[in-house]
């Protein structure tokens, strides 16, 4: 899993692909998300998401070439 950190290390206040375990098999959501005093969000909705995830690396800047 190439650049992702424990989800202990994880970062506040940053966008993030959080990799999950469901139903046995590992994936990663497919939209940013926030970490936030309650749990974790959608990073542009700020709707919460309700996931345990088990890694996490910097969402991909759009931007960066």
């Amino acid at each position: 899993m190439l650049d992702w950190q424990p989800i202990a290390t994880v970062p506040d206040d940053r966008s993030l692909e959080l990799s999950v375990i469901e139903n046995g098999r590992v994936h990663a959501l497919v939209f940013p998300c926030r970490r936030t005093a309650i749990g974790w969000a959608d990073a542009a909705t700020r709707q919460p998401v309700f996931v345990e995830p088990t890694h996490w690396r910097l969402w991909p800047d759009p931007d960066a070439s």
